[in-house]
């Protein structure tokens, strides 16, 4: 069969759930309500922390990064999503699905960088209290949020690249939802694994380093934790680092599972759930996680809605 990577008009259909046509129905309901809730959940964060001075502080700017990121995220397939599990159109064009692998890996690339960096901000609050304000200044604040979306950009650039590289061939269907690189590196006309390998190393670079860098700050961030003798503190302490914790296992959890397994073990089919979790389901529960429990975002959205209802 001829390579079809060269061409420009030629496209792909996305396959989606079509395989399971019992589920698209109920899937369809149950996503459009988790995007629902993804778009309002963050937009709120965003905003109260724009409105609120509380809330002006290295953690919360930190934090709108990261809503203003799953917003991106998860409109990047959802959106897609929700028309293929309709049946109006399952296709996509060559170029479309360049953009949006460029997009997604953009997207993802920027999140692992940006967890270390809220990471950091946590060492630094909970092991460093008397310095922190010198430490997270608004400078050192803004130069680590370029650099976690620079370092989510150059990942894309990187990998974008050799993706397109590799000649594809054979039918025009992607068994998944959206234009995943695995998916993609499964129809290569020829063998590459000089490609596959550079690939693997860059998906090494943006997730496994950043994991471990988490994982030795929360080390350091227990030890400091154990120290403090009242209760309280280390509620208050395990409370404001636990939500953070969470969030960094489901998100490299099921980055892991997908993305450092050979290729020739992906499975497709199981692929496409787990890219739900990450996709639809992380972004929907960071705005929850970070906040269910958290008396300076409750405060306010409370001083906002009442400021609206004076107001009215």
């Amino acid at each position: 069969m001829g390579t079809f990577n060269t061409s420009f008009g030629e496209g792909f259909i996305l396959v989606g759930f079509s395989d399971w046509p019992q589920l698209e129905p109920i899937l369809f309901i149950y996503i459009s309500l988790f995007y629902s809730l993804t778009l309002f959940g963050n937009t709120t964060i965003i905003i109260l922390s724009r409105l609120d001075p509380r809330l002006h502080t290295p953690m919360y700017f930190f934090l709108c990064h990261l809503s203003f990121l799953d917003l991106c995220y998860t409109t990047s397939t959802v959106p897609q999503l929700l028309i293929n599990l309709s049946g109006l159109d399952r296709t996509i064009s060559y170029g479309g699905c360049v953009a949006q692998l460029f997009i997604y890996l953009s997207l993802a690339g920027t999140e692992c960088v940006l967890l270390v960096v809220m990471a950091f901000d946590r060492y630094a609050a909970v092991c460093r209290p008397l310095h922190y304000t010198a430490i997270m200044n608004p400078l050192l604040c803004q130069s680590l949020a370029i650099a976690a979306w620079v370092g989510g950009l150059t990942n894309s650039l990187i990998q974008t690249s050799l993706m397109m590289a590799i000649p594809l061939c054979g039918l025009h269907y992607l068994n998944h939802f959206f234009c995943e690189m695995l998916v993609l590196q499964k129809l290569a006309c020829e063998d590459t694994g000089g490609t596959e390998a550079k690939m693997f190393v860059a998906r090494v670079i943006i997730i496994v380093i950043p994991a471990a860098l988490i994982l030795g700050s929360y080390a350091h961030i227990a030890q400091a934790v154990l120290k403090i003798k009242s209760m309280a503190g280390r509620r208050k302490a395990f409370g404001t680092c636990g939500s953070h914790l969470f969030v960094v296992c489901l998100f490299y959890g099921s980055g892991m599972y997908t993305y450092l397994q050979p290729l020739g073990s992906y499975s497709e089919s199981k692929g496409k759930f787990v890219a739900l979790f990450y996709t639809v389901i992380i972004p929907m529960l960071n705005p929850l996680i970070y906040t269910l429990r958290n008396k300076d975002v409750k405060g306010a959205l409370w001083k906002v809605l009442g400021r609206g209802r004076s107001s009215g």
